[in-house]
Protein backbone atom coordinates (compact mmCIF):
# COMPACT_ATOMS: atom_id res chain seq x y z
CA UNK A 1 0.00 0.00 0.00
CA UNK A 2 1.31 3.53 -1.01
CA UNK A 3 1.85 5.83 1.57
CA UNK A 4 -0.22 7.97 1.34
CA UNK A 5 -3.21 5.90 -0.23
CA UNK A 6 -4.91 8.28 -3.02
CA UNK A 7 -7.04 7.37 -5.62
CA UNK A 8 -10.18 5.78 -5.62
CA UNK A 9 -11.24 3.26 -3.11
CA UNK A 10 -14.78 1.87 -3.47
CA UNK A 11 -17.09 0.42 -0.33
CA UNK A 12 -17.56 -2.69 -1.58
CA UNK A 13 -20.96 -4.01 -1.32
CA UNK A 14 -21.74 -7.49 -0.24
CA UNK A 15 -24.19 -9.56 -2.64
CA UNK A 16 -26.32 -11.83 -0.62
CA UNK A 17 -28.71 -14.58 -1.82
CA UNK A 18 -32.38 -14.12 -1.05
CA UNK A 19 -31.73 -16.12 1.72
CA UNK A 20 -29.62 -13.14 3.33
CA UNK A 21 -26.38 -15.50 2.86
CA UNK A 22 -23.06 -14.21 1.31
CA UNK A 23 -23.49 -14.51 -2.70
CA UNK A 24 -19.67 -15.15 -3.03
CA UNK A 25 -19.57 -15.75 -6.73
CA UNK A 26 -21.16 -12.10 -6.94
CA UNK A 27 -18.45 -11.16 -4.73
CA UNK A 28 -16.16 -11.91 -6.59
CA UNK A 29 -17.48 -10.83 -9.59
CA UNK A 30 -17.68 -7.26 -8.44
CA UNK A 31 -14.08 -7.17 -7.05
CA UNK A 32 -13.24 -7.79 -10.87
CA UNK A 33 -15.65 -5.06 -11.79
CA UNK A 34 -13.76 -2.70 -9.56
CA UNK A 35 -10.57 -3.60 -10.24
CA UNK A 36 -11.27 -3.39 -14.53
CA UNK A 37 -12.55 -0.23 -13.45
CA UNK A 38 -9.31 0.92 -12.23
CA UNK A 39 -9.84 1.57 -8.97
CA UNK A 40 -6.73 2.25 -6.75
CA UNK A 41 -7.86 -0.17 -3.49
CA UNK A 42 -11.33 -1.74 -2.10
CA UNK A 43 -12.69 -1.02 1.00
CA UNK A 44 -14.50 -4.07 2.67
CA UNK A 45 -16.74 -4.52 5.32
CA UNK A 46 -17.60 -0.39 5.56
CA UNK A 47 -21.34 0.83 5.58
CA UNK A 48 -22.31 0.09 1.93
CA UNK A 49 -21.08 -3.07 2.71
CA UNK A 50 -24.20 -3.78 5.49
CA UNK A 51 -21.38 -4.39 7.84
CA UNK A 52 -24.13 -3.58 10.37
CA UNK A 53 -26.19 -6.44 9.82
CA UNK A 54 -23.51 -9.06 9.26
CA UNK A 55 -22.65 -11.67 11.52
CA UNK A 56 -19.35 -12.42 12.32
CA UNK A 57 -19.11 -15.23 10.07
CA UNK A 58 -20.43 -13.72 7.13
CA UNK A 59 -17.71 -11.20 7.94
CA UNK A 60 -15.27 -13.26 7.60
CA UNK A 61 -16.52 -15.05 4.42
CA UNK A 62 -16.86 -11.41 2.91
CA UNK A 63 -13.33 -10.77 3.52
CA UNK A 64 -11.46 -13.81 2.39
CA UNK A 65 -13.52 -13.24 -0.78
CA UNK A 66 -12.29 -9.57 -1.09
CA UNK A 67 -8.63 -10.47 -0.22
CA UNK A 68 -8.62 -13.43 -2.39
CA UNK A 69 -10.40 -11.91 -5.52
CA UNK A 70 -7.81 -8.87 -5.52
CA UNK A 71 -5.04 -10.96 -5.12
CA UNK A 72 -3.03 -8.77 -4.20
CA UNK A 73 -3.68 -6.11 -7.13
CA UNK A 74 -4.85 -3.85 -5.26
CA UNK A 75 -4.87 -2.93 -1.30
CA UNK A 76 -7.97 -4.03 0.48
CA UNK A 77 -8.97 -2.24 3.74
CA UNK A 78 -11.49 -3.93 6.22
CA UNK A 79 -13.81 -2.63 8.35
CA UNK A 80 -13.22 -3.53 12.01
CA UNK A 81 -16.20 -1.67 13.08
CA UNK A 82 -17.56 -2.00 16.21
CA UNK A 83 -18.85 -0.86 19.61
CA UNK A 84 -15.96 -1.20 21.94
CA UNK A 85 -12.53 -1.22 21.64
CA UNK A 86 -12.26 -5.28 22.74
CA UNK A 87 -14.29 -6.26 20.00
CA UNK A 88 -12.72 -3.72 17.32
CA UNK A 89 -9.35 -5.58 18.40
CA UNK A 90 -11.18 -8.59 17.61
CA UNK A 91 -12.08 -7.69 14.26
CA UNK A 92 -8.53 -6.45 13.17
CA UNK A 93 -6.58 -9.20 14.45
CA UNK A 94 -8.94 -11.75 12.18
CA UNK A 95 -8.66 -8.80 9.30
CA UNK A 96 -5.14 -9.15 9.65
CA UNK A 97 -5.20 -12.96 9.57
CA UNK A 98 -6.76 -13.23 6.06
CA UNK A 99 -4.65 -10.61 4.57
CA UNK A 100 -5.90 -7.26 5.00
CA UNK A 101 -3.34 -4.43 3.86
CA UNK A 102 -5.29 -1.89 6.80
CA UNK A 103 -8.02 -2.10 8.61
CA UNK A 104 -10.88 1.27 9.53
CA UNK A 105 -11.90 1.96 12.67
CA UNK A 106 -14.94 4.02 13.72
CA UNK A 107 -14.73 5.55 17.49
CA UNK A 108 -16.56 3.49 20.19
CA UNK A 109 -20.46 3.95 19.40
CA UNK A 110 -23.93 3.21 21.38
CA UNK A 111 -22.12 4.68 24.50
CA UNK A 112 -21.21 8.55 24.14
CA UNK A 113 -17.03 8.88 24.67
CA UNK A 114 -14.43 11.64 25.50
CA UNK A 115 -12.35 12.51 22.71
CA UNK A 116 -9.22 11.55 25.48
CA UNK A 117 -11.29 7.98 25.32
CA UNK A 118 -11.21 8.03 21.42
CA UNK A 119 -7.86 8.54 21.47
CA UNK A 120 -7.27 5.96 23.64
CA UNK A 121 -9.24 3.46 21.40
CA UNK A 122 -7.47 4.18 18.26
CA UNK A 123 -3.89 3.42 20.19
CA UNK A 124 -5.15 0.31 21.62
CA UNK A 125 -6.31 -1.00 18.22
CA UNK A 126 -3.05 0.06 16.41
CA UNK A 127 -1.19 -0.95 18.79
CA UNK A 128 -3.30 -5.00 18.87
CA UNK A 129 -1.96 -5.19 14.62
CA UNK A 130 0.75 -4.33 12.59
CA UNK A 131 -1.12 -2.63 10.20
CA UNK A 132 -2.15 0.66 8.71
CA UNK A 133 -5.26 2.08 10.68
CA UNK A 134 -7.74 4.33 9.21
CA UNK A 135 -10.03 6.30 11.57
CA UNK A 136 -13.60 6.35 9.59
CA UNK A 137 -15.48 9.81 10.83
CA UNK A 138 -19.48 9.10 10.72
CA UNK A 139 -21.07 11.49 13.04
CA UNK A 140 -24.64 10.33 11.96
CA UNK A 141 -24.21 6.50 13.19
CA UNK A 142 -21.36 6.96 15.74
CA UNK A 143 -22.85 10.25 17.37
CA UNK A 144 -18.76 11.42 17.60
CA UNK A 145 -17.23 14.06 15.66
CA UNK A 146 -13.79 13.22 15.10
CA UNK A 147 -12.09 16.55 15.47
CA UNK A 148 -9.14 18.03 13.36
CA UNK A 149 -7.44 18.48 16.77
CA UNK A 150 -7.40 14.63 17.48
CA UNK A 151 -7.40 13.68 14.05
CA UNK A 152 -4.32 15.84 13.63
CA UNK A 153 -2.73 14.10 17.20
CA UNK A 154 -3.60 11.16 16.08
CA UNK A 155 -1.79 11.41 12.74
CA UNK A 156 1.24 13.28 14.26
CA UNK A 157 2.30 10.58 16.22
CA UNK A 158 1.91 7.46 13.56
CA UNK A 159 -1.33 5.94 15.10
CA UNK A 160 -3.53 6.73 12.27
CA UNK A 161 -2.59 6.54 8.51
CA UNK A 162 -5.55 7.91 7.58
CA UNK A 163 -9.13 9.10 7.68
CA UNK A 164 -12.22 8.38 5.37
CA UNK A 165 -14.15 11.53 5.94
CA UNK A 166 -18.22 10.84 5.71
CA UNK A 167 -18.91 13.74 8.27
CA UNK A 168 -20.61 15.75 5.80
CA UNK A 169 -18.57 18.34 7.46
CA UNK A 170 -16.80 20.20 4.25
CA UNK A 171 -15.83 22.93 6.13
CA UNK A 172 -14.71 20.71 8.54
CA UNK A 173 -12.38 18.43 6.22
CA UNK A 174 -10.75 21.73 4.76
CA UNK A 175 -9.77 22.54 8.14
CA UNK A 176 -8.47 19.57 8.83
CA UNK A 177 -6.26 19.95 5.46
CA UNK A 178 -4.95 23.01 6.35
CA UNK A 179 -3.95 21.88 9.61
CA UNK A 180 -2.15 18.84 8.02
CA UNK A 181 -0.40 21.43 5.67
CA UNK A 182 -2.67 22.69 3.04
CA UNK A 183 -3.06 22.13 -0.14
CA UNK A 184 0.47 23.60 -1.35
CA UNK A 185 2.21 22.27 1.43
CA UNK A 186 0.22 18.69 2.16
CA UNK A 187 2.73 16.49 2.00
CA UNK A 188 5.24 18.55 3.90
CA UNK A 189 3.26 18.96 6.56
CA UNK A 190 3.02 17.91 10.12
CA UNK A 191 1.90 14.19 8.81
CA UNK A 192 3.54 13.49 5.34
CA UNK A 193 2.56 10.23 4.94
CA UNK A 194 -1.41 10.58 6.28
CA UNK A 195 -3.94 9.88 4.11
CA UNK A 196 -7.25 12.25 3.36
CA UNK A 197 -10.21 10.14 1.53
CA UNK A 198 -13.37 11.78 1.25
CA UNK A 199 -16.69 9.31 1.75
CA UNK A 200 -19.04 12.86 0.26
CA UNK A 201 -18.93 11.40 -2.98
CA UNK A 202 -21.15 14.49 -4.81
CA UNK A 203 -18.23 16.78 -4.16
CA UNK A 204 -15.01 14.72 -4.85
CA UNK A 205 -13.53 17.72 -7.47
CA UNK A 206 -14.13 19.58 -4.35
CA UNK A 207 -12.09 17.98 -2.53
CA UNK A 208 -9.35 16.84 -4.50
CA UNK A 209 -8.88 20.28 -5.51
CA UNK A 210 -8.78 21.48 -1.78
CA UNK A 211 -5.93 18.43 -1.14
CA UNK A 212 -7.54 15.49 -0.32
CA UNK A 213 -6.14 11.95 -1.38
CA UNK A 214 -8.98 10.49 -2.47
CA UNK A 215 -12.09 9.02 -2.53
CA UNK A 216 -14.80 6.25 -1.07
CA UNK A 217 -17.67 6.04 -2.72
CA UNK A 218 -20.86 3.49 -2.78
CA UNK A 219 -21.72 4.26 -5.82
CA UNK A 220 -18.60 4.08 -7.39
CA UNK A 221 -19.73 0.28 -6.71
CA UNK A 222 -21.55 0.75 -10.42
CA UNK A 223 -19.63 2.94 -11.87
CA UNK A 224 -16.12 3.32 -10.94
CA UNK A 225 -14.38 3.95 -14.36
CA UNK A 226 -16.10 7.33 -13.86
CA UNK A 227 -15.04 7.80 -10.15
CA UNK A 228 -11.61 6.68 -11.97
CA UNK A 229 -11.59 9.31 -14.54
CA UNK A 230 -12.49 12.15 -12.16
CA UNK A 231 -9.57 11.13 -10.12
CA UNK A 232 -7.56 10.95 -12.73
CA UNK A 233 -8.24 14.63 -14.40
CA UNK A 234 -8.11 16.15 -10.91
CA UNK A 235 -4.32 14.82 -10.93
CA UNK A 236 -3.62 16.21 -14.18
CA UNK A 237 -4.73 19.53 -13.05
CA UNK A 238 -8.24 19.42 -15.37
CA UNK A 239 -10.63 20.75 -13.65
CA UNK A 240 -12.99 21.69 -16.09
CA UNK A 241 -12.88 17.26 -16.92
CA UNK A 242 -13.27 16.39 -13.28
CA UNK A 243 -16.20 19.03 -12.93
CA UNK A 244 -18.30 17.51 -15.85
CA UNK A 245 -17.27 13.97 -14.52
CA UNK A 246 -18.75 14.89 -11.04
CA UNK A 247 -22.05 16.43 -12.69
CA UNK A 248 -22.70 13.06 -14.60
CA UNK A 249 -22.15 11.31 -11.02
CA UNK A 250 -24.25 13.43 -9.43
CA UNK A 251 -27.16 12.69 -11.92
CA UNK A 252 -25.99 8.66 -11.40
CA UNK A 253 -26.58 8.81 -7.91
CA UNK A 254 -30.12 9.85 -8.15
CA UNK A 255 -30.98 6.50 -8.35
CA UNK A 256 -30.17 6.44 -4.27
CA UNK A 257 -33.69 7.89 -3.91
CA UNK A 258 -35.31 5.50 -5.83
CA UNK A 259 -37.23 3.84 -2.80
CA UNK A 260 -40.35 6.07 -1.83
CA UNK A 261 -39.56 8.05 1.18
CA UNK A 262 -42.64 6.69 3.57
CA UNK A 263 -42.20 3.28 2.82
CA UNK A 264 -38.55 2.81 3.59
CA UNK A 265 -35.77 4.23 5.13
CA UNK A 266 -32.94 6.02 2.81
CA UNK A 267 -30.10 4.04 3.49
CA UNK A 268 -32.13 1.09 2.62
CA UNK A 269 -32.74 3.13 -0.79
CA UNK A 270 -29.43 3.57 -1.67
CA UNK A 271 -27.82 0.22 -0.67
CA UNK A 272 -31.12 -1.32 -3.09
CA UNK A 273 -30.31 0.79 -5.64
CA UNK A 274 -26.31 -0.06 -5.76
CA UNK A 275 -27.24 -3.71 -6.00
CA UNK A 276 -29.97 -3.24 -8.18
CA UNK A 277 -27.82 -1.29 -10.80
CA UNK A 278 -24.96 -4.03 -10.17
CA UNK A 279 -27.31 -7.00 -10.93
CA UNK A 280 -29.12 -4.82 -14.19
CA UNK A 281 -25.26 -4.87 -15.37
CA UNK A 282 -24.89 -8.51 -14.64
CA UNK A 283 -22.17 -7.73 -12.11
CA UNK A 284 -23.93 -9.78 -9.43
CA UNK A 285 -27.00 -12.11 -9.41
CA UNK A 286 -29.11 -10.57 -6.25
CA UNK A 287 -30.52 -6.99 -5.66
CA UNK A 288 -31.17 -7.99 -2.19
CA UNK A 289 -30.03 -6.22 0.99
CA UNK A 290 -30.06 -7.44 4.80
CA UNK A 291 -32.97 -7.74 6.54
CA UNK A 292 -34.80 -6.03 7.96
CA UNK A 293 -34.42 -3.38 5.37
CA UNK A 294 -37.13 -3.39 3.02
CA UNK A 295 -36.55 -4.72 -0.75
CA UNK A 296 -37.72 -2.45 -3.68
CA UNK A 297 -40.72 -2.46 -5.59
CA UNK A 298 -40.24 -3.32 -9.38
CA UNK A 299 -41.22 0.36 -10.10
CA UNK A 300 -38.14 1.33 -7.67
CA UNK A 301 -35.97 -0.80 -9.84
CA UNK A 302 -36.86 0.89 -12.77
CA UNK A 303 -36.56 3.84 -11.95
CA UNK A 304 -32.55 2.49 -11.32
CA UNK A 305 -32.35 1.30 -14.49
CA UNK A 306 -33.54 5.16 -15.77
CA UNK A 307 -30.63 6.37 -13.56
CA UNK A 308 -28.31 3.75 -15.11
CA UNK A 309 -29.52 4.65 -18.88
CA UNK A 310 -29.14 8.50 -18.30
CA UNK A 311 -25.90 7.77 -17.47
CA UNK A 312 -24.98 6.08 -20.00
CA UNK A 313 -25.02 3.01 -18.42
CA UNK A 314 -26.85 0.35 -20.36
CA UNK A 315 -28.33 -2.25 -18.32
CA UNK A 316 -27.96 -6.45 -19.77
CA UNK A 317 -30.99 -7.06 -17.77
Amino acid sequence: MTAPLRGVVPPVCTPLHPSGEVDTASLARLVEHLVAGGVHGLFALGSTSEVAYLTDEQRATVLEVVVNAADGRVPVLAGVIDTTTARVVEHAKAAAATGADAVVATAPFYTRTHPKEIARHFRRVRAAVDLPLFAYDLPVSVQSKLSAALVGELAEDGTLAGLKDSSGDEGGLRRLIVALGGRDGRFGGPAPDFSVLTGSELTVDAALLAGADGVVPGIGNVDPAAYVRLYDAARAGDWEVAAKEQERLVGLFGMVDAGPEEDMGRSSSALGAFKHALQLLGVIQHGDTAFPQIQLSAESVAVVSRHLRAAGLRPVR
